[in-house]
This record gives C-alpha cells, structure tokens and sequence, in this order.
C-alpha cells in the first residue's frame, strides 16, 4: 500500500462534498483525508493503485481542483 501527500488548493467542506464522489470512484484508492487547517491544505491518500500520483491528480483536475506531489 502507498501512502501520498498533495498539496490542494482544497480549503472547506463544502470543497471536500465537491471532491468526495470523485475520489471515492477512484479504483485502488482506500482511503482519504484532507487537512484544511494546514497551509497548503494537505491531501493524504492510501492506496495500491500503480498510477496513484496520476489518477488523483488527473480525478481532482476534473473536479475542479488543483493537487501537486509533496
């Protein structure tokens, strides 16, 4: 399993109800948590997809967002 951070330009809940059905169809992708209180608002993703980085940032592009690998 992998664990992976992404800076998100993802900043309350109403943004984490936009993204939630996206990744939550993400096939290989267990869990997620976004920290809002942090500055550079922190997505963390567990999973063992093989192109994890690529499906989240390509998931969350189409969701309106931005995310970039820490």
């Amino acid at each position: 399993m992998k664990t992976l951070k992404f800076k998100t330009n993802i900043k309350c809940g109403g943004c984490i109800a936009t993204v939630t059905p996206h990744l939550d169809a993400v096939a290989g992708l267990d869990s997620w948590t976004v920290d809002t209180t942090a500055p550079e608002k922190v997505l963390t993703v567990s999973g063992n997809a093989d192109a994890l980085t690529e499906e989240v940032i390509n998931t969350l592009k189409k969701a309106g967002y931005d995310a970039e690998l820490i």
